[in-house]
């Protein structure tokens, strides 16, 4: 299927998870500033270095919070989109048992706290599954996260009758996994899957036989980035 939107361009936006924590965020820092220059003087080094301190941790914030707008122009037909930015962490045949219970490609991408943290939907389809499982903090990048952490997961199946597996999985410092899918709705590249704050990982289980088309180390663009084709 080919997306029919070209007028539009790239546009950076702040998403709409970052709101309350951009707000009560910036309320906090301005009330410790004041303290602060109430303290040392406003005119003094130690309020100044908290002013500086403080504004960088914010801008950091705000900067994990964008939300660019990205459209996929290409037939969409048959390819998988990855489905976040970050690094590829993992590309191997391992043993999926939640949903499959059988030998899938897993397709890991990492994203660090610069990332965009958005998830976008990866592949044309209708959701078959979604799922939420409490669970551990560890670091999003180790093997065992993608079975034992805070995840999501989300089951789409495709136009061609193939099912896609995607998981978004909490890291240590991250602490909510958002899922936007509903079962039995439909959903498309170009829309967004969920989104998870600060650090975290998201995976895509795909059929033996799938050509990947990134490897290790490889950085991909969510909703631009193509990692594979059925």
């Amino acid at each position: 299927m080919v997306k029919r939107i070209n007028k539009l361009k790239k546009k950076i936006r702040l998403h709409s998870e970052g709101t309350h924590t951009l707000i009560w965020g910036g309320t906090a820092i301005v009330l410790l500033c004041l303290l602060f220059g109430y303290a040392f003087g406003f005119d003094s080094i130690p309020f100044w270095a908290i002013v500086v301190v403080f504004g960088l941790i914010y801008l950091v914030v705000v900067n994990f919070f964008r939300c660019p707008i990205r459209l996929f122009q290409s037939d969409t037909e048959g390819i998988v989109i990855a489905p976040c930015d970050g690094r590829v962490v993992v590309v191997e045949e391992v043993e999926e048992t939640e949903y499959f219970h059988d030998r899938r490609l897993m397709v890991g991408i990492f994203m660090s706290l610069f990332n965009v943290h958005a998830n976008w939907v990866p592949v044309d389809g209708t959701v078959k599954m979604v799922r939420h499982h409490n669970g551990r903090f560890q670091a999003a990048w180790l093997p065992k996260a993608s079975t034992d952490n805070e995840r999501s997961t989300i089951v789409i199946e495709t136009p061609e009758g193939t099912d896609i597996l995607v998981r978004q999985i909490a890291g240590a410092v991250a602490r909510r996994v958002v899922t936007y899918c509903a079962e039995g709705e439909e959903c498309f590249i170009d829309e967004h899957l969920g989104f998870i704050k600060f650090g975290s990982r998201v995976d895509v289980y795909l059929p033996l036989g799938t050509k990947v088309l990134v490897e290790v180390g490889q950085r991909a663009t969510g909703n631009e980035t193509i990692i594979a084709k059925l």
